[in-house]
């Protein structure tokens, strides 16, 4: 692919073998599914050994204990969880947490839940959440924390990021 690029993250809520195949090393699959029937375990757990197989990490959104208790890479916490809970948890050293943010509240926000990287969007798609490039710069300089892009991620946009100096980003359609 792109050889200024580092970790990319893809966003799945069902467990497509073809889509999965196609990603290399430096990519993460994180697992959301906000459904009101809740988390099907023995789906993520064949995720999970199937993304192991091929050498990706594996995180789950928005359910520390699961990841934790699963074993996963780590978790990905969304923007509207302003939650602090595990803090109190205890974990293996190598699991990561990741965080969203849209604004500098949600960004001191995900700084006090302790994440290691804050997803900031949306960087290119204009929904309700729009940044642009501007605000997306401007906002990822009021934390210490790695920014990594999210939404509207495209093959034709990706030069972009190397401009914003941001060789990490996240996405659904970017992979599909």
């Amino acid at each position: 692919m792109h050889a200024y690029l580092n970790t990319k993250y893809y966003f799945i809520n069902k467990f497509n073998t073809k889509n999965i195949d196609k990603l290399d090393k430096q990519t993460t699959v994180i697992y959301r599914n906000y459904s009101p029937k809740g988390i099907d375990k023995s789906l993520i757990l064949k995720i999970k050994n199937y993304c192991k197989k091929k050498g990706i990490k594996i995180f789950l959104s928005n359910n520390i204990k699961l990841a934790i208790k699963l074993n996963l890479d780590g978790v990905y916490i969304p923007s509207f969880n302003k939650n602090f809970n595990h803090l109190n948890y205890s974990f293996s050293k190598n699991f990561k947490i990741l965080g969203s943010a849209h604004n500098i509240k949600e960004i001191r926000i995900k700084e006090l839940q302790k994440v290691e990287s804050i997803f900031l969007s949306s960087c290119f798609k204009k929904n309700k959440n729009y940044l642009g490039l501007n605000k997306f710069k401007l906002l990822s300089k009021f934390t210490k924390k790695k920014i990594v892009a999210l939404g509207g991620i495209s093959k034709q946009n990706l030069k972009v990021l190397k401009l914003l100096n941001r060789p990490e980003f996240a996405g659904i359609s970017f992979f599909e």
